[in-house]
């Protein structure tokens, strides 16, 4: 059951942790478990911090290369 609660929240999870671990060449379970640590610490004002990574690593393309052409009208 904990497995599979754990591989599910994995996938939904928008990658920042994984992301932070490959830049600094460590465990995602170490990064995640910094993040629950500052959870308990900022009350979690570091959520806002989160959310904000996640969205650049979302639109990263876009904020990189902000008018490159597009082939058609419906790739938005």
């Amino acid at each position: 059951m904990i497995a599979s609660v754990k591989t599910w929240f994995e996938k939904q999870a928008f990658g920042v942790c994984e992301w932070w671990a490959g830049k600094l060449n460590i465990k995602t379970e170490q990064v995640r478990l910094s993040f629950i640590y500052l959870s308990f610490i900022t009350a979690g004002v570091h959520l806002v911090f989160y959310l904000i990574m996640a969205f650049v690593l979302q639109h990263k393309e876009r904020i990189k290369h902000p008018f490159k052409k597009r082939s058609t009208v419906w790739e938005l």
